[in-house]
Order: structure tokens, then C-alpha cells, then sequence
């Protein structure tokens, strides 16, 4: 079980090779399983790319998503109180965007990995992520 990144759903989808070896290992694994878990922010942040034309795709956003989602067998992981509460109390090694906090959050309030490029949060001890 792994939760992803923003970026990763993206990247999988349009752009497998900007992933890493080990996330695309741990990602294939973990779909052949059905057990790839993603923060509801996610679906949120993008909308905005889409939104402010950073991602363009040949479809509108909520097709997009929910094509992103069937075609990856996605789980969505609702932000719940106690990840509310998580992600205000991670120490400032972690930004404060609130996407990236809740995603961190996330990953540690299942116990699982997270998939992400980002360096803030692969620099995160309290996270294990894979890159």
C-alpha cells in the first residue's frame, strides 16, 4: 500500500518517464494489488493546474479526474480529523503548503510510504517515502 503525490498521478499518466525506478516499482506493485491511495487535495490541486492551464489535457478537469482515478483504481483518502490535526503538528522541515502537509499527513496517518519527487518531503524523517 502507498500513498502518491500530486505529481506522481500526473507523471504516471502523461509522463511515466519522469518517474524514478523505485516509483515505478513501487507504484506497478502496488497496483497489481489495488492499493494505491491518494489524498482527496489531490484531486483538488489538479483542478487548479488545469484550471490555470499548467496541465492541459484533451478533456475537461472532472473527466480527467475521474478518468485518472478509474483508470489507476485509486483510492481516495478523505481528509479526516485526525490528518487535519497531523498535518499542523508536523515540524517545520516540512513547507507550509497545506496540499503538501495534508499529503504528508496522510502517508502517516495509514503507515504507508509516499511516492513523491518532492525533495522537501523525501528530506522529512518523520516520512518514509520512496523516490
Amino acid at each position: 500500500m502507498i500513498v502518491v503525490d500530486t505529481h506522481i498521478i500526473i507523471w504516471e499518466a502523461l509522463a511515466p518517464q519522469k518517474l524514478s525506478v523505485a516509483a515505478t516499482q513501487a507504484w506497478a506493485q502496488a497496483a497489481g494489488q489495488g492499493e494505491i491511495f491518494v489524498s482527496d487535495i489531490s484531486l483538488w490541486e489538479i483542478a487548479m493546474l488545469m484550471h490555470k492551464e499548467r496541465l492541459q489535457v484533451n478533456t475537461d478537469c472532472q473527466s480527467f479526474i475521474n478518468l485518472l482515478i478509474q483508470a489507476n483504481n485509486l483510492h481516495i483518502q478523505p481528509i479526516t480529523p485526525q490528518i487535519a490535526a497531523l498535518s499542523v503538528q508536523l515540524t517545520n522541515e516540512i513547507n507550509q503548503d497545506p496540499a503538501d502537509r495534508l499529503i504528508a499527513a496522510t502517508a502517516l496517518s495509514q503507515k504507508m510510504p509516499l511516492i513523491t519527487a518532492d525533495r522537501n518531503l523525501q528530506a522529512a524523517v518523520t516520512i518514509h517515502t520512496i523516490w
